[in-house]
């Protein structure tokens, strides 16, 4: 029996970047439906190089333009392709997922595109748990302007990958990592004392979460095209001394 694995779509913080779309992971696992973690401005494309978009379920952390805006080009990939995929895809995100999705899509505006033709909507809670084929999706509502949650995920073997979104510094964070085998985690900017509360990680942060939630390997993401990469790495390592790396589009991690 495989892993569990993660594959980098985008990682581009708040925009997409030069060389990256925003955020998107694709999640594979045995007995399980591919599933990717947040769909922002470019993921639609990079998902055809791994697997049939409409094949794959979708969960959202928030809704913020960098983690959802290709939503509404998958609902033109299911509705008009000419082999369209049976059913409709499962979406999992914030209570005012339709409403949001169904603005961005809608032909004029002021008007709402009824989405529930083409998409399964299931709300994420704070501290609630849902399956996804053999696997355990635990959400935690994070430090963040909108709605939004970090997730847990977890195979039938225990071994655990935790995924930030986005999110300030908090005790949720901390908690749902703990112990993971993987966490994935957003680190936007370097740490300096002017950087707004409750919005982003640095560097420093993302290395404080690692080292108190114990976790196995640290892996650096959502850095934005005006951060350097390098410091924000240098930063988490100086918190964590387990591995630490900042992923690029294309990357394959098992968990």
């Amino acid at each position: 029996m495989g892993n569990m694995r993660i594959t980098v779509l985008g990682c581009s913080g708040s925009v997409g970047g030069p060389d990256s779309p925003a955020s998107g992971y694709l999640l594979t696992a045995p007995d399980t439906p591919p599933a990717v973690l947040d769909f922002g401005p470019g993921v639609l494309g990079a998902l055809q190089r791994y697997a049939d978009p409409g094949q794959v379920s979708i969960f959202l952390t928030h809704l913020h333009a960098d983690h959802c805006l290709d939503l509404p080009g998958l609902l033109v990939w299911r509705r008009y392709h000419p082999n369209p995929p049976v059913g409709r895809a499962v979406v999992c995100g914030p209570t005012d997922t339709a409403c949001r999705i169904g603005a961005a899509s809608s032909e004029c505006g002021g008007e709402f595109d009824d989405i529930s033709d083409t998409i399964d909507l299931r709300a994420f809670t704070d501290g609630g748990s849902m399956s996804h084929g053999a696997l355990t999706v635990t959400s935690r509502r994070v430090f963040h302007p909108p709605e939004a949650y970090g997730l847990r995920i977890s195979d039938p073997a225990g071994r655990t990958l935790v995924y930030t979104g986005d999110t300030g510094m908090c005790d949720e964070v901390v908690e749902l990592s703990r112990g993971a085998n993987v966490l994935l985690a957003e680190a936007s900017w370097t740490h300096h004392p002017d950087r707004p509360k409750g919005i982003h990680l640095s560097g420093t942060e993302a290395g404080q979460v690692a080292a108190r939630a114990g976790v196995g390997e640290l892996l650096l993401t959502h850095i934005p095209p005006w951060t350097s990469r390098e410091d924000v790495i240098a930063e988490a390592k100086a918190e964590f001394s387990g591995p630490v790396h900042a992923v690029s589009p294309g990357d394959v991690f098992e968990i």
